[in-house]
């Protein structure tokens, strides 16, 4: 057992030893962006800041409030953290001590925490702070009192009439017509799937061989009593010029939709959800749009020495009930344009989308392009699979259009394991190694995201594992123990934050919704754990 801060703690406290390695922690000054390798030894802390009056300086107290945005305004839950209890690490140099907290009023209450930086983990997130309150709540959509199933699909009947004529998948960049669900009471949005074949040119819709895959959360409870309702939205082809090799570019916007009366329905998996309408035109937008693809393509490189340009894609969102704080949920795409894989070209041309939801919603819009390199697996199978990551800037719909949409931040530069290039495939020396990087090139930084992504045994693709959540003076981190599982095959991302309202020590989920939230990647290729 170890003891941290002047008294005696409250909860447990458990020693966790990491393996030096090359390139570990330095003991610096906090604020050099190497704070993390400061030696935090056992005793007494230097005082700190109280939280609250009479509050002693060595407490951290963690809230978890939900705020549920709805139509009539915003309602706040307090919720239980005992299932799940949030946990400290307090590091001292390559060692760490866990501390474990109790239920207090209105949180999970640790005693025994000294001044300086500590992980607190939360379910697979870590958040590196040294604030003595932190409010770890999410941003719901919908009423708070609703009911979730345990089915996350459901399927359809659908009987729907004065559709746009149908238009059928072509390519990639010409996508054709869909159809998409939406709520503005419950917490739900998702793609209507069709098994059928719908000659082109179709205006009708009667089938009941449909379902319905709920992108957001489990299937809700409909309840009429309390308003719940559903816009039904088809998004359509259209045109948009064509790239310097000829190549027809296109993009779907919503063309036409309907909202359903109010009714009550309760998901079993079996009984269809029935829904019927006569669709109807959508008030539209038009807009110009000067995209610089090769001030994105020109960056990769700093994501990864072998990265190559993938996917860029621009999108424009609705955002329910008002963008005051920010984006909100998800409720679909009233826009989507997918550009040929790496393309590289200045793209300008005019556009417009359909919004079928109350003028009162807000819209974003997105900038996006992916890169990614292709990767040999370590494990003596021959298989190849794809690392990626990507640069994105977000912002609300005007401002984004306001002036030429190009990246705000590049990728972090640098990126290393334990003081080896992260490029370099290899077995890493220790359970908890060292990840460090220097800060991009351009941009201002607010925070950094290091996720791990694991490749499972004949998986295909790396599935997302953990993540530590960073301000943007660090340059370096330490992995607390048991964030990797052994004998494991990860690539690990870090992302740059340009996000001047992003508050990722004190209130790091709420404040990760406000705009605008521009982000750069750097990725490391394939190591595998001892």
């Amino acid at each position: 057992m170890a003891l941290v801060g002047c008294s005696e703690p409250s909860q447990g406290v458990r020693e966790f030893a990491g393996s030096p390695s090359q390139g570990g922690p330095r003991s610096e000054a906090p604020g050099d962006g190497t704070w993390m390798g400061e030696s935090l030894g056992e005793g007494c802390s230097d005082g700190g800041t109280p939280g609250d009056a009479g509050t002693p300086s060595d407490v951290v107290l963690v809230t978890n409030t939900t705020r549920f945005y709805t139509a009539v305004g915003t309602a706040e839950r307090v919720e239980d953290q005992s299932a799940n209890p949030p946990e400290i690490y307090v590091p001292q140099g390559s060692t760490f001590s866990l501390l474990l907290g109790s239920a207090a009023p209105g949180g999970w209450r640790f005693t025994g925490v000294p001044s300086g930086p500590y992980y607190l983990r939360v379910g697979t997130t870590y958040y590196v702070t040294d604030e003595r309150h932190v409010e770890v709540g999410t941003n719901r959509l919908g009423r708070p009192d609703t009911v979730f199933t345990e089915h996350f699909s459901t399927p359809l009947q659908l009987n729907l009439v004065n559709m746009a004529p149908w238009t059928n998948w072509s390519s990639a960049t010409l996508p054709g017509s869909s159809l998409q669900l939406a709520s503005a009471q419950v917490d739900l949005y998702g793609a209507v799937n069709l098994f059928d074949y719908i000659p082109d040119g179709e205006t009708r819709l009667l089938t009941t061989a449909a379902d319905f895959f709920a992108t957001t959360d489990r299937m809700p409870v409909f309840e009429a009593n309390k308003g719940d309702r559903l816009y039904i939205s088809q998004n359509s082809q259209y045109t948009a010029g064509t790239a310097p090799d000829g190549t027809q570019l296109g993009y779907t916007t919503v063309d036409r939709s309907v909202e359903v009366g109010a009714f009550d329905f309760v998901t079993d998996g079996v009984t269809p959800l029935p829904l019927s309408g006569v669709m109807q035109p959508v008030r539209r937008t038009e807009f110009p749009l000067e995209w610089r693809l090769p001030a994105y393509t020109r960056l990769m490189t700093d994501a990864h020495p072998l990265a190559t340009p993938s996917l860029p894609v621009f999108y424009v969102f609705p955002a329910a009930h008002g963008t005051s704080d920010g984006w909100i949920g998800y409720s679909g795409e009233l826009l989507t344009m997918l550009m040929p894989r790496g393309a590289s070209f200045d793209y300008t041309h005019r556009l417009q989308f359909g919004n079928p939801f109350p003028s009162s919603w807000g819209v974003v819009g997105q900038g996006s392009y992916s890169m990614r390199a292709l990767e040999t697996v370590p494990d003596g199978s021959g298989r190849r699979v794809y690392v990626q990551g990507s640069i994105a800037k977000i912002d609300e719909f005007n401002n984004l259009i306001a002036s030429p949409v190009e990246p705000t931040v590049s990728p972090p530069r640098a990126l290393a394991i334990d003081g080896v290039p992260a490029s370099t495939q290899r077995q890493v020396g220790s359970a908890n190694p060292v990840i460090s990087w220097l800060p991009p090139a351009m941009g201002t930084v607010n925070a950094y995201r290091v996720a791990f992504y694991r490749l499972d045994p004949g998986a295909t693709t790396p599935v997302f594992a953990s993540a530590i959540y960073l301000s943007g003076s660090a340059t370096q981190v330490r992995l607390p123990p048991g964030m990797l599982s052994p004998a494991s095959i990860y690539y690990v991302r870090v992302s740059a934050y340009d996000a001047p309202h992003y508050d990722v020590e004190r209130d790091p989920v709420h404040t990760r919704e406000r705009l605008p939230t521009n982000s750069a990647d750097a990725f490391s290729s394939l190591f595998t754990t001892p």
